[in-house]
């Protein structure tokens, strides 16, 4: 044995033992290279992409409130919220292309089928589901090919809760960590809000006399908002911080006063036509405000390396504690 491998039998003993090697200096923190973010912030506009998802979850939730208003006979809320799903979904398509630079860039995204990608897939998602919208739409207001019209509301029905929600699953696939680490409870938020801003749509635009199942809907959909929002909090730990400080925090505190607000004016006070159309606004504002504030999180988490570095140490430590 050489001088060299005796110098290095220690150590290997010393890993082969029970406790390892024991730290001669302790361990040093880090959090970034002089202060700068460790992964680049969103460079999406905050106008489009959050009006993107706000607008998209409306519409995707409002055909599934149109097909159930058509199943159930109501006939004046069928056809203002198959209009208000194609108007939504339209200008959701155009905050994304706005924000994209070019149209040519949202039909080069069509050239790949990758269902392992959220932004293939949502790309598709959108091309399918506005035809069917548009359709739906143009046979309510009409009165022509009601047949038609009927596969229609139907497809963009079946459709709509995954319009609603891929955006979601878009922003936890990326390594923001308020986003991504929250990527398990940020889909059903997402449709929870929808819920709630379709709900609000309905009874801004239906007579009293059919706007039940929207009071409903109101009720259950704020609990639903409130408790996803908590969950997602828990998961994210010291990340949650970006949920309650800053703007995001503003945006979120009013969101959660504007849903709760809404959805208790429309169990109680609904059948009032003016009650109703406050608590419907309320409703659309409240979900806005939570699809933004999720947003401007997303940005604060970004920026700050503590926010990116913390979570990646605490799992390291808990991967080390569950190895002994």
């Amino acid at each position: 044995m050489t001088t060299q491998d005796r110098a290095a039998e220690p150590r290997r003993k010393g890993r082969k033992g029970r406790k390892g090697e024991q730290l001669m200096v302790e361990r040093a923190e880090f959090d970034s290279y002089y202060g700068r973010p460790v992964i680049k912030p969103p460079s999406w506009e905050a106008r489009d992409i959050a009006g993107y998802f706000f607008l998209g979850g409306l519409a995707g939730a409002g055909s599934v409130f149109a097909a159930g208003a058509q199943c159930t006979g109501r006939r004046r809320t069928e056809i203002a919220l198959k209009v208000s799903s194609l108007a939504t979904i339209s200008l959701s398509a155009a905050a994304l292309v706005h924000d994209l630079g070019r149209p040519a860039r949202f039909v080069n995204m069509l050239r790949v089928f990758k269902p392992t990608s959220p932004m293939s897939m949502g790309s598709w998602l959108l091309s399918a589901y506005g035809p069917a919208a548009g359709a739906a739409a143009a046979s309510a207001v009409t009165g022509r090919l009601p047949r038609a019209g009927a596969v229609a509301t139907g497809a963009a029905a079946l459709l709509g809760p995954m319009v609603a929600s891929y955006t979601a699953v878009l922003a936890a696939d990326t390594a923001v960590p308020a986003w991504h680490g929250a990527h398990r409870e940020l889909p059903y938020l997402f449709t929870a809000s929808a819920t709630a801003a379709a709900s609000g749509m309905a009874l801004v635009v239906a007579p009293t006399h059919e706007n039940a199942p929207a009071r409903c809907a109101a009720t259950i959909a704020a609990l639903a908002d409130t408790a996803a929002m908590k969950a997602a909090e828990r998961r994210l730990g010291p990340v949650a911080e970006t949920y309650r400080q800053g703007r995001a925090g503003t945006l979120l505190r009013t969101a959660q006063a504007l849903t709760l607000t809404g959805a208790a004016g429309a169990a109680l006070l609904g059948r009032s036509r003016p009650a109703a159309i406050a608590s419907g606004l309320a409703l659309l504002a409240g979900s806005a405000c939570t699809r933004f504030g999720i947003f401007q999180a997303g940005v604060a988490s970004a920026e700050d390396p503590k926010y990116t570095v913390g979570p990646q140490r605490a799992r390291l430590e808990e991967h080390e504690r569950r190895a002994r």
